[in-house]
């Protein structure tokens, strides 16, 4: 059997709301701030080809692919530079990106399951993203955020799942890790030690290869009724 878990660390992009429509929003948002303040970098750089260029920075700076916030702000500042625009402007184009980024429609379990889960356990946010906790409202259901930015690599690296266990004072096999992507999450956490829940939303087929997550659930409200009812996790052979 496995020992108790005393804590819980959660994806958030495509764990607790979808990310595609908020990728969509951003573009399509950014892009009017764009024909309405530079017109010029509008017209050179059309969503398409601000996604492009978008790919072309991550291309050329992969030593920042933990930060994907300043990627967005390097790309905003190219597109103007190379549209002959103030790269002054970019200031401003990424306070819209940062709103924009944090406005979710969480899926319509997230929030109670959040609630209820927190109740049971301290949760910290362990997120690839650049997503703001307290600007979306839901920094009091959470210990603290870890992201890839602030630790210096992305999941699936282990390093970032272990400094959350620390942070929460807790060991690696007494901590459930829980999100949506099989490699990056559970893989990764189940690397570091930890113990997994892939919450299966429907946008990843499970790799053939892999060995299954500890426990997999279709919604946060399974897992706030799993812990509700005091389930013991059992060792996958």
């Amino acid at each position: 059997m496995i020992p108790a878990i005393r804590a819980i660390t959660l994806d958030l992009d495509d764990t607790l709301w979808p990310f595609a429509p908020i990728g969509a929003r951003i573009e399509t948002t950014l892009h009017a701030w764009f024909e309405a303040h530079s017109p010029r970098t509008a017209e050179r750089f059309p969503i398409t080809e601000m996604r492009a260029l978008r790919e072309r920075v991550m291309t050329d700076l992969p030593e920042l692919a933990h930060d994907l916030g300043l990627l967005r702000r390097l790309t905003i500042e190219r597109a103007l530079r190379e549209s002959g625009d103030d790269p002054e402007l970019a200031s401003a184009a990424y306070a819209i990106f940062f709103r924009e980024r944090n406005q979710v429609d969480f899926f319509p379990d997230a929030l109670d399951g959040l609630r209820r889960i927190a109740a049971h356990l301290p949760i910290a946010a362990l997120t690839n993203g650049n997503a703001d906790l307290a600007a979306i409202g839901i920094a009091a259901h959470f210990r603290f955020e870890l992201t890839a930015r602030e630790y210096g690599a992305p999941k699936p690296d282990a390093g970032i799942f272990l400094d959350a266990c620390c942070r929460l004072d807790a060991a690696p096999e007494q901590v459930l890790h829980v999100g949506d992507d099989p490699r990056v999450d559970i893989a990764g956490a189940a690397h570091a030690g930890l113990h997994t829940c892939w919450i299966d939303r429907g946008l990843h087929a499970w790799p053939e290869a892999q060995a299954p997550a500890d426990l997999r659930v279709t919604t946060l409200t399974a897992l706030a009724d799993w812990l509700d009812a005091g389930a013991v996790l059992k060792k996958v052979a």
